[in-house]
């Protein structure tokens, strides 16, 4: 058996965060964990290890409880380009300095048609 390599220490930290609102969330809604599982579609001891944050349940597992929970929204913009600073920033980088047209290419030689051309 492959040894399991090691999270980063900020990623299992995540983890265990998500794991423990997931958990929260289920209490608030006083949904007991007998009810969720079985809404989930899961063992319990899968949403036993959700909501501990285990690395080795898969990302279907926490959609499944997000959805349980009407969470599902928080889950389709984890990775939203609107929220990626760091993408947007790095793409910036590359934006060109100048725009050229090619030479064959001029103002005058485009095949662009004028909206306000009547024919």
């Amino acid at each position: 058996m492959a040894k399991q390599k090691r999270l980063p220490i900020p990623v299992q930290r995540a983890l265990r965060k998500l794991g423990e609102d997931i958990k929260d969330a289920r209490r608030r809604r006083r949904i007991p964990t007998r009810l969720m599982t079985e809404r989930a579609g899961m063992a319990r001891a899968t949403l036993t290890k959700i909501e501990k944050g285990d690395p080795t349940v898969s990302i279907g597992g926490y959609a499944s409880v997000l959805f349980v929970l009407g969470m599902t929204h928080r889950l389709q913009d984890l990775a939203d380009g609107s929220q990626d600073v760091t993408g947007r920033e790095l793409a910036d980088e590359r934006l060109p300095k100048r725009i050229r047209l090619p030479r064959n290419q001029g103002p005058h030689k485009q095949n662009v048609s004028d909206p306000t051309d009547e024919q």
